[in-house]
């Protein structure tokens, strides 16, 4: 009877230790990840960048004289050509000062043929005392009193030629100031700012108001866009190019890097430098002012091994997969010892980590040397991945989107233990 007994309390014993582990014991839960697989194909390597479209060249087309517009000869859109008249000042202040000089010279050029007839009476002067003096008619100083009369009269002659000149300097600056109140345009091209109207009054002073824009061509377009120091490297003249616009969506442009400018733009304490893009406008789509949003190739590969940027980025959960972090230290030990909250990543340039399925079903790391980057795929130099390998790009979710290594204790999320009426929700 007492064995009987004993049986019956191993076999309970049994059955409560046998449900215990298995409705509230530590389960392992398969964790299931996604995989791409490695490819080949065309890599390039971009630098971004905003800019601005502009004409290639552009005129500022101002006014060297004060005064009132007159009249206006051009406006926007309107194809001039070198010469064209555009815009003219009221010239009666500059045609009264023109004739006050041409009076002044006048009045100087009389001066000049009265001094000259003055000078020859002296001369003659000088030889009737000269004759006289030889009889002895005179004396030696009238003889001086006569010399020093004519020096003076041709000291005179002098000063009024000078005058002369002066007057004539005059007159040509007041022609000058009456020709620019007509201005004409300096270039041929297209008119693409008109900045005065009629009557309003423009001041020459220090600095030269601005009245026209004339872009030479638009059929020739540049860029300008800004690249910051870290970016510039890679930046050459010759470059392709593609930008697109707000005006036209979906659509791409295509340029080349024209010129790299040395001159450094600091905003921020941010460095950047100037990189002009030409583009043919021959259909004139593109107008000055224009935002681009610019994409530079900086490099390119036709044939190259690449692997998405979501392998890189991969780490696999910590939590009940101890065996991917001991193969995780295994590969990382030339970088140095990795700990289990969290595998140490490389600082070595150019080197990353992909892991991938092993035999086990657990993830097992790989150290690849990269190369250039698209922003979605990157280069692998190295040979530890073949075409076609898959590598781990993320863990598969459930329907309600959780992870499986974030279900709750019990139910294969290796979690700590706890009784069963708390799980229960007793």
């Amino acid at each position: 009877m007492r064995k009987a007994v004993w049986m019956i309390g191993v076999l309970a014993l049994t059955l409560v230790v046998g449900g215990y582990v298995f409705f509230g014991g530590e389960r392992k839960a398969p964790v299931r990840y996604r995989t791409a697989t490695v490819e080949r194909g065309l890599l390039e390597s971009m630098v971004t960048a905003t800019g601005t479209i502009n004409p290639v060249v552009s005129v500022q087309v101002g006014a060297q004289v004060t005064g009132k517009i007159q009249s206006l000869h051009a406006d926007f859109n309107s194809a001039v050509k070198a010469g064209d008249l555009v815009a003219t000042i009221d010239p009666s202040v500059y045609q009264a000062r023109r004739d006050q000089a041409a009076a002044t010279l006048a009045n100087t050029k009389a001066v000049v043929a009265k001094s000259q007839a003055d000078l020859a009476q002296r001369k003659r002067e000088l030889v009737r005392i000269n004759s006289l003096l030889g009889q002895q008619f005179v004396s030696q100083n009238d003889v001086d009193v006569a010399v020093t009369t004519m020096q003076g009269a041709q000291a005179q002659l002098e000063v009024s030629e000078a005058q002369v000149k002066q007057a004539k300097a005059q007159l040509d600056a007041a022609d000058l100031d009456l020709k620019y109140a007509v201005i004409r345009s300096p270039v041929s091209g297209i008119v693409i700012a008109r900045n005065v109207e009629v009557g309003q009054t423009v001041t020459a002073g220090f600095q030269t108001p601005t009245l026209f824009l004339i872009a030479l061509d638009l059929t020739k377009m540049q860029v300008d866009t800004n690249v910051s120091e870290a970016d510039i490297g890679g930046i050459a003249e010759g470059k392709e190019a593609a930008f697109s616009v707000d005006a036209y969506p979906g659509e791409s442009f295509r340029g080349m890097v024209k010129q790299v400018r040395n001159a450094p733009i600091s905003v921020q304490n941010v460095v950047a430098y100037d990189v002009v893009i030409e583009v043919d406008n021959r259909d004139l789509r593109l107008k000055p002012g224009m935002t681009a949003n610019v994409s530079i190739v900086v490099a390119r590969k036709e044939d190259a091994l690449k692997v998405p940027n979501a392998a890189l980025r991969f780490s696999p959960p910590q939590s009940g997969h101890r065996e991917a972090a001991s193969s995780a230290r295994q590969a990382g030990s030339s970088e140095g010892p990795a700990t289990a909250a969290a595998p140490k990543k490389t600082s070595t340039p150019g080197q990353k980590r992909v892991w991938r399925e092993g035999a086990s079903g657990d993830p097992e790391a790989l150290s690849l040397q990269t190369g250039i980057s698209d922003g979605t795929f990157t280069e692998i130099i190295t040979e530890a991945l073949r075409e076609g390998e898959p590598v781990i790009v993320g863990i598969e979710t459930t329907r309600s989107g959780s992870r499986s290594d974030a279900l709750p204790p019990g139910f294969g999320g290796g979690g700590q233990h706890r009784p069963r009426s708390r799980d229960r929700g007793l």
